[in-house]
């Protein structure tokens, strides 16, 4: 028997798909990841204790600070730390790892604030993860765009999962491309590699089979004549599709595409999908 080549490309289609699934669902399951989050403190100038978390911890103009108590051991960069640890003032998205036994304490700024976010291995979340429903591969939903960058970055603000909280994108561009028989476009972010892309949408699909506030798409760096992929079979969920302790940023205006993508992961288990 022979296999025609139109057969081949969707087999190794499917294949590179259920690859990129596996490696989404392991990231999030991993004994440090998403699932294995236990809670979501917000610091102040009050020094506070967390029942799932080392010390004593408060934050001001000079940074966050750990006060360990006697006896109390986290490894920082690799070096064990006892008594006072001083983070200094974190960047915005960045963080810091603290080891404390199996545990890893993330302490970071999320929207101009300083949080500690431990996660627990045996964090009932994680144990209980049994993967995440997704619609099946088709190649119809993998589309070519056109990348067209603004004459310079936009700042460009959106909310976030936790009510209140905002981020701030510097948006270099939009793509644009058709869909559905659509012209759409979507405001892009920077995404993760030099000149690497990521959009945020929601789409006539959320709310009903997909998670209700977002998912993310990740496009690799345009061509030179600014033409990308756009493959909404790897439309991905972010965090807080499954947990309420992330903060997770909402689409910017504008990116609801109204029509149904019928691709990429749909609504966990864990808000009730199927």
């Amino acid at each position: 028997m022979t296999t025609d080549a139109t057969t081949t490309d969707r087999a190794a289609f499917e294949a590179s798909w259920r690859d990129w699934q596996r490696a989404q669902e392991a990231r999030l399951a991993d004994p440090h990841g998403f699932l294995a989050i236990t809670g979501l403190h917000w610091l102040d100038s009050r020094p506070q204790r967390f029942p799932d978390a080392p010390g004593t911890w408060h934050t001001g103009p000079d940074g966050v600070v750990l006060a360990l108590d006697d006896g109390e051991e986290v490894v920082i960069g690799g070096v064990p730390v006892h008594g006072e640890h001083r983070f200094g003032v974190l960047a915005e998205r960045s963080g810091v790892d603290v080891e404390w036994g199996d545990a890893v304490i993330e302490v970071a700024k999320r929207g101009g604030h300083d949080i500690v976010r431990p996660r627990h291995p045996d964090a009932p979340l994680r144990t209980a993860f049994t993967g995440t429903p997704a619609y099946a591969p088709d190649p119809r939903w993998s589309v070519t765009g056109r990348y067209v960058p603004f004459d310079a970055p936009r700042p460009t603000t959106v909310g976030a999962a936790v009510e209140g909280l905002e981020h701030v994108y510097d948006a270099p561009g939009r793509v644009e491309f058709e869909l559905a028989g659509r012209q759409l476009s979507l405001t892009a972010f920077p995404g993760r590699g030099a000149g690497a892309l990521m959009v945020l949408f929601t789409d006539a699909t959320s709310g009903v089979t997909t998670y209700a506030a977002n998912r993310s798409l990740a496009i690799a760096p345009p061509a030179e004549d600014g033409t990308v992929v756009l493959d909404f079979n790897r439309a991905a969920n972010l965090p807080c599709a499954y947990t309420d302790l992330a903060t997770c940023p909402l689409p910017p205006a504008g990116n609801r595409l109204p029509v149904a993508v019928e691709a990429g992961q749909k609504l966990p288990r864990e808000r009730g999908g199927v």
